[in-house]
């Protein structure tokens, strides 16, 4: 049997196999991939981002008990962070998240972003396919929570939540500064630390100011305490609810064609990236145009024209 038989077969090990060729960037992957795409298209797919501190692991792992509880079965795509110097990552959320380990309804993953911008990892689309094709019901994207550059999930995920938490300085400006046009719903975690209502009061008011027009859905905003379990079940409702408003509207045959649109343009960035990082490396011609570059006998938009078009013409002298 093939990987892809064995993961649609509900074969763990398998599906453990393809990711790892997956994330590698392995080409044996691909014809496994071809073969599981028939069976994706019918997940759940839950993005979370926000700051790092906000708790979103914790939300996460309180969000499996909850749609295990309703008999869901669930896989999580947590993103961490890799190190530009030796290009390990921490891999810390399947720690967190370790009670799940027994439970054959989850699986949990980590991925290093490896330089990856956007809060995703180069591997992230490809991965959910391999969860829906398994039959995982809900899949969780956990973003790697640098910052408020994180708009890619959008595109990833059906529903996205945006996490905040009390005390972490002036939250309108972190929200005008672009999170508002991501969140579907915003959640306000560790609700009991001081300011929990402040910060919930300026999400809804900035909510109201950006006039979800007619027929649009309405960000909630909830207040959550997700190391006590508080709240957590109302989130549940709210991230139904919205999978249901993209049902019903017809939004989600949209989402789904944007997010088609997403993932084969990264397909065709990386394919021809690593086509130009080929031939810079090895091509003798383009070693030279670099090294002129580099001795200011060209200029790199010159360089770049002559990449693209024919043959780089390299002017001659002395170094």
């Amino acid at each position: 049997m093939s990987l892809a038989e064995k993961i649609l077969a509900g074969n763990l090990r398998a599906t453990a196999r393809l990711i790892t060729l997956i994330d590698d960037g392995n080409p044996l992957a691909v014809p496994e991939l071809k073969r599981l795409y028939p069976a994706t298209g019918r997940a759940i797919i839950l993005g979370i981002t926000g700051p790092p501190g906000a708790g979103k692991s914790t939300l996460t792992d309180q969000l499996i008990v909850d749609f295990r509880r309703r008999g869901l079965t669930v896989a999580v795509v947590a993103i961490d962070p890799t190190s530009h110097l030796s290009g390990g990552a921490v891999l810390g959320d399947r720690v967190r998240m370790g009670r799940h380990a027994t439970d054959p309804g989850v699986f949990i993953r980590s991925l290093g972003t490896r330089g990856h911008l956007g809060g995703l990892s180069r591997s992230t689309h490809d991965v959910v396919n391999v969860f829906d094709a398994m039959g995982k019901e809900i899949i969780i994207i956990e973003t790697v929570g640098v910052g408020q550059d994180e708009i890619e999930i959008t595109r990833a995920a059906h529903t996205s939540l945006v996490v905040m938490v009390p005390g972490l300085g002036d939250e309108v400006q972190a929200i005008k500064a672009g999170v508002l046009e991501i969140a579907d719903l915003f959640v306000v975690n560790k609700a009991d630390r001081s300011g929990a209502e402040k910060t919930a009061s300026e999400l809804k008011t900035l909510v109201e100011m950006n006039h979800p027009g007619p027929g649009e859905w309405w960000p909630p905003v909830l207040m959550t305490i997700a190391n006590q379990n508080q709240g957590m079940a109302e989130l549940a409702e709210q991230i139904f609810a919205h999978v249901e408003y993209l049902k019903s509207s017809g939004r989600w045959q949209h989402f789904e064609e944007n997010r088609t649109r997403t993932h084969l343009a990264g397909l065709l960035r990386d394919f021809y990236l690593r086509q130009v990082e080929e031939r810079l490396n090895h091509d003798q011609a383009c070693s030279e145009l670099v090294a002129g570059v580099a001795a200011r006998h060209i200029d790199p938009y010159t360089a770049l024209e002559q990449l693209v078009g024919s043959a780089p013409a390299i002017p001659r002298g002395s170094p």
